[in-house]
């Protein structure tokens, strides 16, 4: 009594959502995240974040929905209640319908075939507005289904051009990025290098004061002079080792 209802659910032309929906909760979601990683650690295999079927059975039923069916294993699948392929093939136009572009489609073939589905459009319009009971719109009625019929056949010929200019769109951003992301690394490295020479330039100032003041002060032990010197020193370095972490930072 069921299987006939559920069936017919299915095959409205709004069906209602199924059932199990409700189990789609954020509390039942981390629920199963958790069994994940617990399954996770578990299993052999590392790599497969699944849990297994005897597993499975084991979980409350409430969050076994929550698991993503496996793909089909014949190549089809049911949906609204119809059996369909996962690598449907191109359909052809019916025997009755003559294309309109050439094949391959282009982007203007595409643009030209809205245009003239627009044009159609008002000119049945036109005829239904001034003679409703005219048997002129028959015609019409006929090139604009045909029309619609060109316009999805060259759509769905030109998904896999669409697919690889969008993969070619991808990779040229990936390289734009990278480009980026080195000439960054080429500017942080010109400006460490800068700073490391300000640095050596400035110990070599040091070293020859230091030589000097150790000439003229030879056997005098340092005084509170050199004490200052020497903290000055310090906090002068200090800063610099700061102005080089912030670059690093930036």
């Amino acid at each position: 009594m069921t299987e006939p209802q559920q069936s017919s659910s299915i095959t409205t032309a709004f069906p209602a959502p199924p059932p199990f929906y409700k189990h789609f909760t954020e509390t039942n979601l981390v629920r199963f995240t958790e069994l994940q990683a617990d399954s996770k650690t578990n299993l052999d295999d590392a790599e497969d974040n699944e849990i297994s079927l005897s597993s499975l059975l084991d979980i409350p039923p409430e969050l076994r929905y929550l698991q993503p069916p496996p793909p089909p294993p014949n190549g089809q699948y049911r949906s609204f209640g119809e059996d369909r392929l996962l690598a449907a093939p191109l359909i052809p136009l019916p025997d009755e319908t003559s294309a309109l572009y050439t094949s391959p489609p282009t982007p203007a073939s595409l643009v030209q075939l809205t245009r003239s589905i627009l044009l159609n459009f008002l000119e049945l319009v036109h005829i239904l507005a001034t003679n409703p009971s005219s048997t002129e719109y028959g015609p019409k009625w006929e090139d604009l289904r045909d029309l619609f019929r060109n316009a999805h056949q060259a759509v769905n010929e030109y998904r896999p051009h669409q697919a690889r200019e969008a993969l070619i769109l991808m990779m040229e951003a990936q390289v734009e990025r990278g480009k980026r992301e080195k000439e960054g690394i080429r500017e942080l490295s010109t400006r460490v290098d800068n700073l490391l020479a300000g640095l050596g330039e400035g110990l070599d100032e040091r070293e020859m004061e230091e030589k000097g003041s150790n000439g003229t002060d030879l056997g005098q032990g340092r005084g509170g002079g050199e004490d200052e010197e020497w903290e000055r020193e310090m906090e002068e370095e200090d800063r610099m080792w700061e102005i080089l972490r912030e670059d690093l930072g930036s």
